[in-house]
């Protein structure tokens, strides 16, 4: 099985236009994906052509693209200063799950568009995130599909380049991945490590979790709490960010440390206080998850 996207997932490009969207479009049909509709304002009656020959409408925007597809999520590459509004046509069209893959959405914009979407019950990947990727079912955003294959683990983290680094060393020594999801690195995100985390626990083909969190914030402590009490199913964790000096933004806008808060130390402690197998580097991931599962 997989977590939140599967071979039923039917998609929706906003921004199917743009350099962006064009070409992560074109692979993600190249994967599989069923990409039934795209949306760009102005260019609704227009096609998308896919690697494939398949022509992908285009619809001026997202009630008439579900309503004539029967798309349940949408993926967002639309520039930072309108992919706000963008989430929100998208969580008023009826999809269930949105991935917002734009870097650099204002904070208020998305604190507007995560109220609306708990309001209306849809789930937000992102922003500022890779997306996800379930292996020989669907991919939704911009993981690179040639490092993944099907698999036991489950793979979620807050750096997108972490991600692939992770996947690509399990992929190498025959573990396979059941989903990889990247959460992202913005202060406010939809989906958290605890979302991710339940969904793999009550997932019966995922056997093992890598969860790969970075300085700044509580969420990787939040969600030790959660392992130890939720969870039977081992957990490797990896911290990005050790040798980063408090008070510098390291990559992403949530990874800055406060005072003593949020430090790679602090939440590598709490790995290890709540059963989490710590990797010292992303190299130490393998092992500690051929370990867990004897």
């Amino acid at each position: 099985m997989s977590i939140f996207i599967n071979n039923d997932t039917k998609l929706v490009v906003q921004g199917i236009t743009g350099r962006d969207g064009s070409f992560h479009t074109s692979q993600m049909m190249e994967y599989g994906t069923q990409v039934v509709a795209g949306v760009t304002p102005g260019k609704g009656g227009q096609t998308f052509e896919g690697p494939d020959g398949t022509m992908v409408p285009i619809f001026n925007g997202m009630d008439e693209a579900v309503a004539q597809t029967g798309a349940n999520t949408s993926v967002v590459y639309v520039p930072p200063a309108f992919a706000a509004n963008a989430i929100l046509e998208a969580v008023d069209s009826g999809v269930s799950l949105v991935v917002a893959i734009t870097e650099g959405v204002p904070v208020l914009d998305m604190a507007r568009a995560h109220a609306f979407a708990r309001d209306k019950c849809v789930r937000i990947l992102g922003p500022n995130c890779p997306g996800l990727l379930s292996p020989g079912q669907s991919k939704v955003g911009i993981l690179p599909a040639q490092i993944v294959t099907e698999g036991p683990i489950g793979v979620v983290s807050r750096s997108g380049t972490l991600t692939y680094e992770a996947v690509f060393q399990l992929t190498s020594v025959g573990l396979g991945q059941t989903t990889c999801v990247g959460i992202g690195g913005d202060p406010l995100i939809g989906t958290n490590f605890i979302d991710c985390l339940e969904a793999f626990e009550a997932d019966p083909e995922t056997s093992a979790v890598v969860m790969i969190g970075e300085i700044g914030g509580t969420d990787e402590q939040e969600a030790a709490e959660f392992v130890k009490a939720k969870m039977s199913k081992p957990v490797v964790g990896f911290i990005a960010g050790q040798t980063a000096p408090p008070g510098r933004q390291m990559g992403h806008a949530g990874a800055i440390i406060s005072g003593s808060a949020g430090t790679a130390e602090e939440k590598m402690k709490a790995f290890e206080d709540n059963g989490i197998a710590v990797a010292q580097r992303p190299a130490d991931i393998v092992g500690l998850i051929q370990d867990a599962l004897g």
